[in-house]
């Protein structure tokens, strides 16, 4: 009988610590190895890409006084040279030092390996912002065939937490850039993708950044942006007001699927609708309803 083949999430769960020892205690001293610092360079395809210059400069002046006390870990590549699979902020902190060297061991893993197991490593750590986060979730996917539902069980976060975080990029680019930098949440780029003009998206923004605005301001500033661009012949048709229980379900579907839920109410029947801006978030949408069906 042919055996099965062990699930995908099993191997994206268990972590970077499964393949490299995550302490000095995990790690023979034999391995351990000193690098000079100018042969080591950091992973360009790592996600996260933005780090704490504070946090940097207090591990710098540790390392000043007590040198680096777990090694990082590297991979060689064919030019002598040594690839950083983790302690980037090690590697940081001992340039900032002026160290000449580093303590590392080397691992000769597959860079396919490599990149997939950090990706998760990375998230289910926390240390992205929602950028890089969403910049992740969308690299699993596209290049190693993961799913939504894997993923959201590998770093243990809602399926529709992973569908709205990778809505975030198709925000504008300036605004994707705010939210790297940490001049708006996620929070405030999921109320401005109700916004589908990107000029008014970015107007809002630096609305949002100057003011320094809550989330449910921004919420409510782009429900009457949306609002102000509705076909003025449908508003002036309608003599009844929407009833107050409909609108309440149409907030709700609303954050469910991260875009603008319409319901209209006849004497007989009614209709929902559900705008999407893409082919990402039509295939996102449906994703979440079958499943909703299928639970």
């Amino acid at each position: 009988m042919e055996k099965k083949s062990p699930k995908r999430t099993n191997r994206l769960g268990r972590g970077l610590s499964a393949l490299i020892p995550d302490t000095k205690d995990d790690i023979d001293s034999k391995e351990i190895v000193r690098l000079d610092l100018s042969k080591v360079y950091p992973n360009d395809t790592q996600p996260r890409k933005v780090f704490d210059e504070e946090k940097i400069h207090v591990l710098c002046e540790s390392i000043k006084h007590y040198g680096v006390l777990q090694p990082i870990v590297v991979k060689p590549d064919e030019d002598g040279r040594y690839m950083i699979i983790a302690g980037e902020r090690r590697y940081r902190a001992s340039k900032m030092a002026k160290q000449k060297d580093i303590p590392a061991v080397i691992k000769d893993i597959p860079m396919k390996d490599i990149m997939e197991i950090a990706l998760i490593e990375n998230l289910q750590r926390e240390d992205l912002n929602a950028i890089e986060e969403a910049l992740a979730y969308r690299s699993l996917i596209e290049h190693y065939q993961v799913t939504q539902e894997e993923i959201s069980e590998a770093v243990g976060k809602s399926r529709p937490h992973i569908t709205n975080t990778l809505r975030l990029l198709n925000l504008g680019e300036n605004i994707i850039v705010m939210i790297e930098h940490g001049q708006l949440t996620a929070g405030h780029g999921k109320a401005l993708l109700r916004v589908s003009d990107l000029e008014k998206q970015l107007e809002l923004a630096n609305k949002v950044k100057e003011e320094e605005l809550s989330v449910r301001e921004t919420e409510r500033l782009a429900k009457k942006i949306v609002e102000e661009n509705t076909d003025l012949n449908n508003k002036k048709s309608s003599v009844k007001e929407k009833d107050i229980f409909i609108v309440d379900v149409e907030e709700k579907l609303t954050n469910v699927f991260g875009t603008k839920v319409n319901i209209s109410k006849g004497k007989k029947k009614g209709k929902i609708e559900i705008e999407y801006y893409n082919e990402d978030d039509l295939n996102n949408i449906v994703s979440m309803l079958l499943e909703e069906n299928e639970a």
